[in-house]
């Protein structure tokens, strides 16, 4: 655990004022972390001291043969305080540690001298990068997000939804014997158990919603809240954080952290479909201006963590984030807080600098929407906005886009002044319905 070592006399204080994390009985070879570093444990390894009060990951992964290729990583998260010492000891089943009672932290605080040779001093190098990636992850928050059993694993643990090891079992479900031979790809899919997850090992992420409007909604705020998610948005705040929408934050913190450190795949999932709630909100973004002034800050650092083409999609070659905060960027331009939007703004200079991303070509959510109708309704609504509406500008003095919400207005208004007579009319003629007349009566004609 080489690294930079403090001043003589701030390492005594240290020790002394400093939490100390016991870990006992973990093999030589094992990949052994606190935060932000990890070491591979050598004989003589038997904790972490100095480290500093408050909220750290512990998280380890067992050597594999040889000592060459290392096994899932699992963690948990600790919240420590001044002085505490916490011990920890190695579970050789589950490959992880796990917590011992707080009785023996206790126990070993008048033998830290004697442990002293054996602690590995906290890596006081990554705590300020530690620390930015954090600080909305407050002891009540760790505690309402993480699994009920309190240990993270990079893989679930999983169990069949129903017994299928004996033939009886099998054929309860109707499901072929073991032994039975495969005859496609498919039906082998079909014969794979159905798998779900241990009880008490998911990490307790925010249920985001599937619907992004209201039920019963009417056609124009269906698409008003698919293009706007401000609504979704705001039954996950009322849900999980009411009256709190910085908890947004801390969890967003908490899901890159389970993924950048505890390499939970589905945890990156999570922070990219809430990061997509969050970005795509324009009402909220003016009701919630201080939780995406510090949305900005978070993201700055957790940017500086991954590489530029991380989220590029190997498919479509598309990158999620730079069409996601474009999104973000044309919202925050028009922005009544002055605060908000410089940030918006030096952020996205930022990003453009360090990644070269280009967030200059306007995005289907920022570009003007065109919706042809017919005899120039929408044309005709749309030219008494630039005359009577209300308007603002970029800095750049150029006119903002009218609002979705206006828009759909605009839409819904204007298919009301088209007769029906006229709408059966243009069905027929493009054959949409077959067998539609211009009159709206279906057509008797047979084919010979």
């Amino acid at each position: 655990m080489a690294g930079p070592q403090p001043d003589p006399e701030l390492a005594r204080q240290l020790f002394f004022e400093g939490a100390v994390v016991v870990v006992l009985d973990v093999p030589e070879g094992t990949e052994f972390g606190i935060d932000y570093s990890a070491w591979a444990v050598g004989p003589r390894f038997r904790g972490v001291k100095m480290v500093p009060p408050g909220l750290h990951f512990v998280h380890c992964s067992a050597a594999g043969a040889g000592g060459r290729d290392a096994g899932p990583r699992s963690g948990r998260f600790l919240s420590l305080r001044r002085r505490e010492v916490r011990v920890l000891r190695w579970d050789p089943a589950g490959e992880a540690v796990r917590p011992e009672p707080p009785e023996q932290g206790e126990g070993l605080r008048d033998r830290l001298r004697e442990l002293d040779p054996f602690l590995g001093p906290y890596p006081y190098e990554t705590l300020k990068k530690w620390v930015s990636l954090t600080n909305f992850i407050s002891e009540a928050a760790a505690e309402e997000l993480q699994p009920e059993s309190g240990q993270i694993c990079a893989f679930a643990e999983v169990l069949p939804e129903a017994a299928g090891r004996h033939t009886r079992d099998r054929a309860g479900q109707r499901r072929p014997p073991l032994g039975a031979e495969c005859r496609s790809y498919a039906e082998g899919l079909a014969r794979l158990p159905r798998m779900r997850p241990r009880a008490g090992t998911q990490i307790r992420f925010s249920e985001l919603p599937r619907q992004a409007f209201p039920a019963g909604a009417s056609p124009e705020e269906i698409t008003r809240h698919s293009m706007d998610l401000s609504y979704a948005l705001q039954q996950v705040m009322e849900q999980r954080y009411p009256g709190r929408p910085l908890g947004l934050l801390a969890e967003l913190q908490f899901a890159f952290i389970c993924f950048l450190i505890g390499n939970v795949y589905d945890a990156f999932e999570h922070w990219k479909r809430l990061l997509n709630i969050l970005c795509h909100s324009e009402e909220a973004i003016g009701k919630y201006q201080d939780l995406y002034i510090n949305l900005i800050s978070v993201l700055y650092h957790q940017l500086n963590e991954i590489p530029a083409d991380f989220f590029v999609d190997i498919v479509s070659q598309d990158n999620f984030l730079t069409s996601t905060l474009q999104v973000l960027f044309c919202t925050c331009s028009s922005a009544v807080d002055e605060t908000l939007r410089k940030k918006a703004e030096k952020f996205k200079a930022h990003l453009t600098k360090k990644f070269k991303w280009d967030f200059e070509a306007e995005p289907d959510d920022c570009a003007p929407v065109v919706v042809q109708l017919p005899e120039a309704k929408l044309q005709l609504l749309w030219e008494n906005w630039m005359v009577e509406g209300e308007h603002s500008y970029t800095n750049t003095r150029r006119l903002r886009r009218a609002s979705y919400a206006t828009v759909c207005q605009w839409i819904l208004d204007a298919w009301r002044k088209v007769s029906t007579t006229t709408i059966i009319r243009g069905f027929a003629r493009a054959n949409i319905i077959p067998g539609l007349t211009s009159n709206g009566m279906e057509s008797t004609k047979t084919d010979d």
